[in-house]
């Protein structure tokens, strides 16, 4: 039953995140969504879509991976959104979308509420401060944005994500190497090196992501649940 939703459009950002669902959709017969690479961030994807780069599809599910604000959720996690919120304000999924989604997983989603954030949350203490205080479970940088942009425009919206970092570890920062909605290599091995325990639980937590996200993504579109 391949691409029984059905589901028009995924939205997946740029770089691994997108490599790992296209690797996922490899060899799946039948119906195949159009995948589309987004860019990380909330002001460089407001900007993409905006620009109306492709034809407003009925159905989006968003895929990728977050981080976790909170002890429940660890890495490798499957983790399905119920809304986002950005301080102040909340956006919701689409209910029945979610819920067809969720049944249709046979790995074990959880439904979390997610806290879209306009820069990279590398802190481990800042993650569980910002859990406590938004309520939130996972933190992305392009949720809200999204099904802000898609609610206003009567699109069903589906968020679907792996945990690649939790909440007890720092990762390293790198928000000097995201730069207009992508990450810039020099930059980025650069700040991998100056916090090499903490580049190398990244990466190992990423991959490990990753490598659900192709999966889950296989077994959605193949049938093979």
């Amino acid at each position: 039953m391949p691409n029984f939703l059905p589901i028009n459009t995924i939205l997946v950002p740029q770089g691994a995140e997108y490599k790992a669902v296209c690797r996922g959709l490899r060899g799946v017969t039948g119906s195949i969504p159009t995948v589309v690479a987004i860019p990380v961030g909330m002001k460089p994807l407001l900007k993409y879509l905006q620009q109306g780069q492709f034809l407003a599809p009925s159905r989006v599910l968003i895929m990728g991976i977050c981080g976790s604000l909170s002890d429940r959720y660890t890495v490798g996690d499957i983790v399905l959104y119920q809304d986002c919120i950005y301080p102040g304000k909340l956006q919701e999924c689409d209910r029945p979308f979610t819920t067809q989604l969720n049944s249709a997983i046979s790995q074990k989603a959880s439904l979390v509420k997610c806290l879209t954030s306009d820069r990279l949350i590398w802190s481990a203490a800042e993650k569980r401060r910002l859990g406590e205080t938004f309520k939130a479970d996972v933190v992305d940088m392009e949720g809200f944005t999204a099904l802000e942009f898609f609610n206003a425009a009567g699109v069903e919206v589906a968020m679907l994500r792996v945990v690649s970092d939790d909440c007890q570890h720092n990762i390293p920062d790198l928000t000097p190497a995201i730069n207009d909605g992508s990450l810039k290599p020099f930059p980025l091995a650069i700040a991998m090196l100056r916090q090499p325990l903490a580049a190398t639980r990244l990466i190992r937590g990423s991959l490990t992501a990753l490598k659900v996200l192709e999966q889950v993504t296989n077994r959605l579109f193949s049938g093979n649940n």
